[in-house]
C-alpha cells in the first residue's frame, strides 16, 4: 500500500526514521488512529487510570473558578483545546459556559480526524447552540494559527499531555505557546503530579492488559496503513516509572531477533533479540518543577487548581509582564 496522501507521507517518514535509529523510538501521537482512539477511551475508564477522574473532578468542582480567568474582561473569546481527544472532560466546561450564555467559540485541535468527527457529532446533539471550529492539525500548525488569531483565548492542554514531552522539549513547547499568546490570553495545562510510584505504574500496566493492547496497536497501525508485517505476539509491552526523576516510560521489546518488512518503505527493519522501541514518555511533576517550567518559558502562574486527592493539578498561566 503506497502512502500517497501528504499526512500519511509525514507519518511514514517519522516511522522510517524512528525505526532506523539507535535506539529505536516512535512518537506517542502514533498511538492515536481510529482503533487507538477507542482503546484509549477504554483506558480512561480503567480504575487504575486515575488521571481522567482527577481532572474531571477539577472541572466539575472548579468550573466557575476556571471561567473567571477568561471572563474577567468583556467580549467573545475562543476556547482552544490542543489534543482535544474525545472531549469528555472538556464538555463539563462547555456545558457550563453555554448555559451561562458566555460568548465563546470552541476550537478543538487534534491529529485524529476520526476523534474530531466523533466529538463534533456528539456536541452537535448535546450542545446544539455551541459554536465549534474543529482543526485537524499537529500542535505546530495550531500554534502558528494562534499567533494569527486576534481573539482572546483560553488555551487548554489537558490530560497531562505536557508529560509526553521530555523536560527540555516541554520547555520549548511552552515557550512557543508563550510567544504566540497575547497579554489577555490564558493558558491552562494539566500536570500529573508525583505520588505513590505503584499507583503511577499501575496506570500504564493494568491487569486487564488494556494498556498493553494500546501500545501494541502502534505496530498494528503500521501493518494496516503501511503494509507492515509485524507479528505483535513477538513484541512485549514494558513500562516502568522512576520516582527520582518522575519519568514514566513505555517500550515495545522484541522477543527475538527478527526482520520485519514494511511495504510502504520497501525495506525490512532488523531487530536484535530484546531490542526495544521507546514509544512513550510521561513526565510527572511537582510544584517546584512547574514554577521552573513557567519561568524558563516566559510564563507566570496565575492559579493552581488541585483535584480532591492532589493527584493532579490544572495550572493557569499568563504571559510574563
Amino acid at each position: 500500500m503506497a502512502a500517497t496522501e501528504t499526512h500519511n507521507t509525514e507519518v511514514l517518514n517519522v516511522i522510517e526514521k524512528g525505526l532506523a535509529g539507535r535506539p529505536k523510538r516512535l512518537p506517542s501521537w502514533l498511538f492515536y488512529d481510529e482503533v487507538g482512539d477507542k482503546i484509549f477511551q477504554d483506558i480512561m475508564r480503567m480504575p487504575e487510570y486515575y488521571l481522567t477522574n482527577s481532572e474531571f473532578d477539577i472541572f466539575d468542582k472548579q468550573k466557575d473558578r476556571i471561567l473567571r480567568h477568561i471572563t474577567d474582561r468583556d467580549g467573545p473569546f475562543k476556547l482552544v483545546e490542543l489534543g482535544a481527544g474525545d472531549g469528555t472532560k472538556t464538555e463539563v466546561l462547555l456545558n457550563s459556559f453555554v448555559h451561562r450564555q458566555v460568548d465563546f467559540t470552541y476550537v478543538p485541535v487534534d491529529v485524529s480526524e476520526a476523534v474530531l468527527s466523533q466529538l463534533v457529532g456528539r456536541l452537535g446533539k448535546s450542545l446544539p447552540g455551541l459554536k465549534v471550529q474543529p482543526k485537524c492539525q499537529f500542535y505546530s500548525e495550531a500554534l502558528e494559527g494562534l499567533k494569527r488569531d486576534a481573539h482572546r483565548k483560553l488555551i487548554l492542554f489537558l490530560g497531562a499531555n505536557i508529560g509526553n514531552f521530555g523536560k527540555e522539549d516541554a520547555m520549548a513547547f511552552t515557550k512557543r505557546l508563550a510567544i504566540n499568546m497575547k497579554g489577555q490570553d490564558r493558558l491552562l495545562i494539566g500536570f500529573d503530579l508525583k505520588k505513590d510510584p505503584r499507583l503511577i505504574l499501575s496506570a500504564y500496566d493494568d491487569p486487564q492488559g488494556i494498556t498493553r493492547r494500546f501500545n501494541l496497536n502502534l505496530l498494528e497501525r503500521i501493518n494496516r496503513e503501511f503494509d507492515g508485517e509485524f507479528d505483535v505476539e513477538q513484541f512485549s509491552h514494558y513500562p516502568y516509572y522512576d520516582p527520582e526523576t518522575g519519568v514514566a516510560k513505555s517500550f515495545l521489546v522484541s522477543r527475538q531477533g527478527q526482520e520485519v518488512w514494511i511495504g510502504a518503505i520497501g525495506k525490512s527493519i532488523h531487530f536484535e533479540e530484546w531490542e526495544a522501541i521507546h514509544t512513550e514518555v510521561s513526565q510527572k511533576y511537582d510544584l517546584k518543577m512547574v514554577h521552573s517550567l513557567a519561568s524558563r518559558s516566559g510564563l507566570e502562574i496565575v492559579d493552581v487548581i488541585y483535584d480532591k486527592q492532589k493527584y493532579f493539578a490544572d495550572v493557569v498561566f499568563k504571559v510574563m509582564e
